[in-house]
């Protein structure tokens, strides 16, 4: 798949300051007296949509939650969306031949998307087709793969902005700590987890890595709120190319899994990426470093702003 390398570079470069804008702007919720849950959180200036209305939005996707995404459009105001199961997603068919199904974890921050549906009681565009292009998603790939790192930051940043805020909210009392609670709607903790492992040049998964899945989903279906991320891993062992696919086809299976079988719903797995031979956690000059990192790590987060804790 190819694409021009400015383009892209641009591209990516946008997408990244986007998501630094957006973290910052969390930060700065701190002002806001607005207490409504996360999912069905319209933010003043968004765009609302009239309850029943047939709409369209066309824009890049700059936020991501377990039933929803926001696109932003060439002004800068943004649509919710919300996810049912019966939203089709697709990419565009070229000349003389139909686009190819896509599940909802495909739907990428940075990806431009062209989204069809109505309006419901929430001011929320809920889609009935959502399209894009290959190229893009292949690009936003590449886009989501780079901003990880900044969220990382991001996220540290808050955590120290909140340890300095608790002295002062302590002295605020109860209306400090509603202040919190919204200043925390974007901030995700992870709830628990689990390593999948895998054998060499295999996708499959073991009977024990099902078990220690098994045990995840039924916490999952036990938590408010929450969302599976899924990243995949490979060893050093083969060309970097081989690894990329393999790893994420370690990522797929392990959502594949977890819908067939725990009835999982696809909008509450999250960007489920394959990392190919980056990212190792141990040695891949030892045969047990090299079994450490062929991987899939599957994380619940769960919204400190939705369950009303802070860190």
């Amino acid at each position: 798949m190819r694409f021009h390398a400015s383009g892209a570079f641009r591209f990516l470069s946008l997408v990244v300051a986007a998501v630094v804008l957006s973290s910052g702007s969390i930060l700065a919720q701190d002002t806001r007296q607005n207490t409504q849950p996360h999912d069905t959180l319209v933010k003043p200036g968004n765009r609302m949509i009239p309850n029943g209305a047939k709409e369209k939005a066309k824009g890049i996707i700059v936020r991501r939650e377990a039933d929803t995404f926001s696109v932003s459009d060439n002004t800068n105001v943004e649509t919710v969306v919300l996810l049912t199961d019966r939203t089709s997603v697709k990419s565009k068919g070229g000349f003389f031949r139909f686009g190819k199904d896509y599940e909802v974890t495909s739907l990428l921050r940075g990806l431009k998307v062209e989204v069809e549906g109505r309006g419901n009681s929430e001011g929320q565009l809920v889609a009935e087709k959502i399209r894009f292009s290959s190229s893009d998603l292949e690009t936003a790939r590449v886009v989501d793969s780079r901003v990880a790192p900044v969220e990382e930051a991001n996220r540290r940043l808050s955590g120290q902005v909140e340890e300095a805020s608790e002295i002062a909210k302590s002295a605020r009392g109860e209306a400090g700590r509603a202040h919190e609670r919204i200043s925390a709607l974007d901030d995700y903790t992870v709830q628990d987890s689990a390593n999948v492992y895998f054998r060499v040049n295999s996708a499959m998964i073991s009977p024990e890595d099902r078990r220690a899945l098994d045990d995840l989903a039924h916490k999952a279906s036990t938590t408010k709120g929450y969302v599976i991320e899924i990243a995949g891993f490979a060893d050093s062992t083969g060309n970097v190319q081989r690894n990329r696919v393999l790893s994420q086809q370690r990522a797929d299976a392990v959502v594949r899994y977890l819908q067939e079988n725990h009835d999982i719903p696809l909008r509450r797995m999250i960007t489920p990426f394959g990392y190919g031979e980056t990212r190792p956690v141990a040695d891949n000059a030892t045969s047990e470093g090299r079994r450490q990192n062929r991987r899939v790590e599957v994380k619940i987060l769960v919204s400190k702003g939705i369950n009303g804790t802070s860190s």
